[in-house]
């Protein structure tokens, strides 16, 4: 195994456990209901159900039909997720643009 190839695995293994870490629930008092993490948990949620039916197609466990849905479901999830954070920095931008 290349070594490039075995420290960018390692790598995407740690941010995917802090990525978990950090979207973990809340605790029953704290901000139940947030839908900025509701949308995060939903799009992480999607990617893993992805990653998970990629693995499941390539050891036999999954049909076609399935793969090609989770992945267009992560796509769209994704491309979601960069319009909003494209909007977001857009309006930061058009704010430090104003004059005070």
């Amino acid at each position: 195994m290349n070594f490039q190839a075995f420290q960018a695995a390692q790598s995407y293994g740690l941010a995917k456990s802090a990525l978990k870490h950090d979207l973990a629930p809340p605790a029953q008092g704290q901000n139940a209901k947030n839908p900025a993490f509701d949308a995060l948990h939903a799009l992480a949620g999607a990617v893993e159900k992805g990653e998970k039916t990629s693995v499941e197609y390539m050891t036999g466990g999954a049909d076609p039909h399935s793969l090609v849905e989770a992945l267009a479901q992560a796509e769209l999830a994704i491309e979601t997720a960069v319009t909003v954070r494209d909007k977001v920095v857009e309006a930061y931008q058009e704010l430090l643009r104003m004059p005070v």
